[in-house]
């Protein structure tokens, strides 16, 4: 559980909470009412965030009130900022790491449909033995799997041939 202490804002785990009470016992659960005691509210589970892209997420970003009980803030993510030069690294606006990012997912993505990919072309393989004549349904599935890196919209939206 988490929990926003009012007078600076903090949110913290009931463990850090316990932490910061160390002469005091508490219930094994803490409740409302002790918490209101204490200055401090539960921070509620607050809804998930929707929509976005196949490069973003819904990550947690501070908390809310709304009706008067605090909950977690979720938002779309990743958010990229500028980052810095380092010593072994040259500085990056956030454009530059999103792009790279995007570019990690991307080969992700392509990497593990690529698996996928194989795996269906290695269960064919017993149909092209040299003491068998595979057909041409099979010949064109096959050549419609190795295609598939060449479909537009690949990695993130494919068609997969139907096996014959």
């Amino acid at each position: 559980m988490q929990i926003r202490i009012r007078e600076t804002g903090a949110v913290v785990y009931e463990s850090e909470f316990r932490q910061l009470h160390p002469s005091t016992s508490f219930p094994q659960q803490i409740n409302e009412a002790t918490l209101n005691d204490f200055g401090a509210d539960v921070v509620f589970e607050g809804p998930q965030a929707t929509g976005g892209t196949v490069y973003q997420y819904s990550q947690a970003n501070g908390v809310e009130q709304v009706d008067g009980k605090w909950y977690t803030k979720y938002v779309l993510g990743p958010i990229f900022t500028d980052t810095p030069a380092t010593d072994i690294e040259p500085a990056k606006t956030a454009a530059e790491n999103e792009a790279a990012y995007k570019a990690t997912k991307d080969a992700e993505q392509a990497k593990s449909v690529r698996a996928s990919r194989d795996i269906k072309l290695s269960e064919t393989d017993w149909r092209f033995r040299s003491d068998m004549t595979p057909s041409q349904a099979w010949k064109d599935y096959c050549q419609a799997l190795r295609d598939m890196p060449t479909q537009a919209g690949f990695p993130w939206t494919i068609e997969w041939p139907t096996q014959p």
